[in-house]
């Protein structure tokens, strides 16, 4: 290991500490997750020095990385046990669908810019994360031909929940999902029961739009 993996492996383990335990992510499989993946892979290289600070970071095409505090709470939400299939809207960089492969048995992870989306699949594929698939599409419309899903997470803020995708969980199925206004959002977290659907209101934040039929802009 160089001198600057010993770097970045001690930078993981403070970010887990000082910006995700402390503010009350306790499900020891994320931390383990948070710990393990390599955040500094998923953004630009002139970046890198700053990947494990407390905040979002541009990735281009007008997409951001989440803080990583965001990417654990919203993966614990979902309460996952490693038996189950995921569903991710938003691939990004790669790096929620990185630690989501971590927790789940299979993730399929939908972005709706092509070259963000294939060097997404390249870098997974080249960090040995063969249990996701990253499909080119719009993710708001979710990817029906893999449904139903144990969990779905949304990475991009929505003006309500997307109907599709509430129609594409299993029972028993979770979703988290930012919702509100482009400028600021509520993450909310549903579970399906039966025909029913019980949606319940967490954490302030901030993400990009969902771009698409059932998102905030279509192109």
């Amino acid at each position: 290991m160089t001198t600057k993996e010993t770097e970045f492996e001690a930078a993981r383990v403070t970010m887990v500490e000082e910006q995700i335990r402390r503010r009350g992510i306790v499900d020891e499989t994320v931390l383990q997750a948070m710990r393990r993946v390599p955040r500094h892979e998923f953004v630009p290289y002139e970046l890198q020095d700053g990947a494990y600070k407390d905040g979002p970071l541009p990735i281009g095409e007008g997409q951001t990385i989440s803080q990583p505090y965001i990417v654990a709470y919203m993966t614990a939400t979902l309460e996952l046990i490693g038996n189950e299939k995921v569903l991710e809207i938003g691939t990004g960089c790669g790096y929620q669908a990185a630690v989501l492969s971590c927790v789940a048995r299979e993730v399929h992870s939908v972005e709706f810019h092509s070259a963000l989306g294939r060097a997404a699949r390249e870098r997974l594929n080249r960090l040995g994360y063969s249990n996701v698939v990253v499909h080119i599409g719009d993710g708001s419309v979710g990817l029906i031909e893999h449904a139903p899903y144990d969990a779905i997470l949304v990475a991009a803020a929505a003006p309500e929940v997307p109907k599709p995708l509430l129609n594409q969980l299993a029972e028993g199925g979770r979703m988290i999902v930012p919702v509100g206004r482009e400028d600021e959002q509520t993450l909310m977290l549903v579970k399906k029961s039966g025909n029913e659907f019980v949606l319940k209101r967490g954490e302030a934040c901030r993400f990009v739009p969902l771009l698409g039929r059932h998102g905030w802009r279509i192109f």
